[in-house]
């Protein structure tokens, strides 16, 4: 396989003369998030992405043509995303895993672990000759799974179960697993963000969470597996007993950073409850925990009557941050919903392009507030930094590239559909994946879009 992408060379000098390269139509179907939320994924001169059919693509890197195509058509509902390890392209589709040829595309293995009630929404991850991905649970009885893949043959090696014990109701819960992708320490310990339980909120037979009484563990935990093992080593609960949808599920952190003296390793995650919190990895203590976003009707049960509830269901800590030079990047989006105890009766009609959106920048060390940038719509397209410069995308479909220190915005553009994908960055190429469809005057081509420092 070709060499690994380059390392970033955007930097404050060069971002302000990004140009289009090339565009490339991303085909449907579309669905609830459009027509692809994940990020590219450059190895060597070539860019592959994944559609939200599942489907994968191969792209000349320099001119956006395309090189192979391997077709699922199996919808879910992403991010998902591919990843690449020895000249073979991993992914999943809705149900399944599997391994393609990185020069040619042709199939190598599939092996499927669940079904389209109980799907894979995910980015696999490779390490230590394993593909790790996860299956979400769903009601009934949904107990989202953890799985590791033999990468060179698809052989489940082991499997997590993210759900301890039974449901209370089988019959109304679910939940659990993993959305976004796992992180891996350089001694073998797996850190993972799970998602929340469900149904939202509750039912009117069993409101406020009846369905799973009690803490519900694992569900929006920080988990710390063993990679080799898939042996529970440690986790910590952010939210016992979650009504509201709080998944704290997104890519875990790993840095060091300096407290009292001393490099202290630390893993960072953070969720839709809009809080960012530090771990001790070794102590396994909490060394600080921010608030970030808007915060209403967040902690407790809810009433019987409806009440404004921040975040909402798509609120808070929605999709990856960064971290660099000792900060971390975290991008937010401010939408409210009404809830009550017996949950969310406005989810599929609420106009989510009406929300807001912030870019935080807090220090690594501490968890203090240095700097923050308010958008006019939600920011659902990550965090991602190119040596001093920070990126991230809105769902207006506006890409913008800012001043690391300071917040100050250096560059920006305007996409013809709205964004819910993370750009990526390789050399002195900018990729956005513009695939959604937030209405209003956003309408237009759905578009991979590549940007580099023209001369």
């Amino acid at each position: 396989m070709r060499a690994a992408a380059a390392a970033p060379r955007i930097d404050a000098g060069t971002v302000g003369r990004l140009r289009v390269r090339w565009r490339l139509r991303l085909p449907g179907p579309d669905t609830f998030s459009g027509v692809e939320t994940a990020r590219p994924l450059v190895v060597g001169n070539r860019v592959y992405v994944q559609t939200m059919a599942s489907d994968v693509y191969a792209l000349d890197l320099a001119t956006g043509a395309l090189e192979w195509r391997h077709r699922y058509a199996r919808l879910d509902g992403g991010p998902n995303g591919v990843a690449a390890a020895g000249g073979v392209i991993y992914g999943n589709t809705n149900t399944a895993t599997f391994a393609l040829d990185a020069r040619t595309g042709r199939q190598r293995w599939l092996r499927r672990l669940t079904s389209a009630g109980q799907p894979i929404d995910t980015t696999p991850v490779l390490a230590g000759g394993l593909v790790v991905t996860s299956t979400t649970g769903a009601p009934p009885d949904g107990r989202g799974t953890v799985y590791a893949l033999d990468a060179r043959t698809g052989r489940v090696r082991w499997r997590f179960d993210t759900i301890r014990g039974a449901w209370a109701i089988p019959r109304e819960a679910g939940g659990g697993g993993l959305w976004w992708p796992v992180s891996i320490d350089g001694r073998g310990r797996l850190y993972a963000g799970t998602a929340n339980p469900l149904p939202w909120g509750g039912s009117r037979a069993h409101p406020n969470g009846g369905a799973y009484r009690g803490a519900a563990r694992y569900t929006d935990s920080l988990l710390v597996l063993d990679l080799r093992t898939g042996r529970l080593l440690w986790y910590d609960q952010v939210v016992p007993h979650d009504v509201r949808d709080y998944d704290f599920a997104l890519t875990p952190l790993l840095a060091s950073v300096v407290r009292g003296g001393r490099a202290v390793p630390v893993v960072i995650g953070a969720g839709k409850g809009g809080v960012v919190i530090a771990w001790d990895r070794d102590s396994h203590r909490r060394l600080w925990q921010a608030t970030v976003g808007v915060h209403r009707h967040d902690r407790g049960a809810l009433p019987r009557h409806a009440v404004e509830v921040c975040p909402g269901l798509l609120g808070g800590v929605l999709t990856p941050m960064a971290i660099a030079a000792g900060t971390v990047f975290v991008p937010v989006v401010d939408e409210c919903m009404r809830a009550s105890a017996y949950g969310y009766p406005r989810f599929l009609s609420l106009d989510y392009a009406k929300g807001r959106g912030e870019l935080v920048a807090l220090a690594a060390a501490t968890g203090r507030r240095v700097w923050t940038h308010r958008f006019a719509s939600p920011d659902f397209g990550c965090a991602t930094v190119s040596r001093d410069v920070v990126f991230t995308a809105t769902y207006d479909g506006r890409v913008y590239a800012l001043a690391a220190r300071g917040g100050r915005i250096l560059w920006s553009a305007r996409e013809s559909a709205g964004i819910n994908a993370c750009p990526a960055v390789a050399g002195d190429t900018l990729l956005v994946a513009a695939g959604a469809d937030p209405g209003g005057a956003v309408t237009g081509t759905h578009e991979l879009v590549a940007y580099t420092v023209g001369r």
